[in-house]
């Protein structure tokens, strides 16, 4: 079975004709801005999407980063609560909130992993929160690195599609508090940092849960 992040129930619909539609965005591209009509939700099938909220200074705060197999764009009331980019060439499956046919019936398998992701998208959401809440960089990046570990189901190297820039303002930081932090981890022996590649291998994965408590 391929090792891409999807279930085989969603594998096997994307093989399919239906009410899924494939979209392809270029990196930094955007696929919906905050305040557009929340008329699709979306699956990422290879690549990466940051969901985002401009705030009223002009900064960014990404409330999110959705990998292969995550669901994101689905909203409660019918206005983006947030925006969505592209984090590099991306390809997502695209499904009309008004189309029945995308949730039941035979895609009722579809419905249960859209659940399941809401639930997913939730845990990340509180773990978010707590993250911000921390008081040390160095324990904000600790927690973001295992949690994209745990995601990914990798217990050494870690793809990182986001830059520095993106990262800090997931975690509420300066893009040199997030350099500084990695390069202390890797002087540390925690982690290695490859060189011209985003990624982070994971030396001592026991130091990173201490630092995560």
């Amino acid at each position: 079975m391929p090792n891409d992040g999807l279930v085989p129930a969603v594998r096997h619909r994307q093989g399919e004709a239906g009410p899924g539609s494939r979209r392809r965005f270029a990196a930094d591209e955007e696929v919906y801005a905050e305040g557009d009509r929340a008329v699709h939700f979306y699956m990422v099938v290879s690549g990466a999407v940051r969901t985002y909220r401009l705030l009223s200074d002009g900064r960014r705060q990404i409330d999110g980063f959705h990998l292969p197999g995550d669901i994101f764009g689905l909203e409660a009331g019918e206005e983006r609560r947030t925006g969505a980019d592209a984090v590099t060439d991306t390809t997502v499956t695209a499904f009309r909130r008004s189309d029945r046919d995308a949730l039941t019936g035979d895609a009722g398998a579809l419905a249960r992993e859209v659940v399941a992701a809401m639930l997913r998208a939730l845990e990340r959401a509180q773990d978010h929160m707590l993250l911000l809440g921390r008081k040390s960089a160095k324990e904000r990046v600790a927690s973001f690195l295992l949690g994209l570990s745990r995601r990914a189901g990798t217990g050494g190297a870690i793809a990182l599609p986001m830059s520095r820039t993106d990262i800090a303002d997931h975690l509420g930081l300066t893009i040199e508090s997030v350099s500084r932090t990695l390069t202390q981890l890797e002087r540390e022996g925690v982690i290695a940092l490859p060189a011209h590649r985003r990624a982070v291998e994971v030396r001592d994965g026991a130091a990173l849960r201490r630092l995560d408590g």
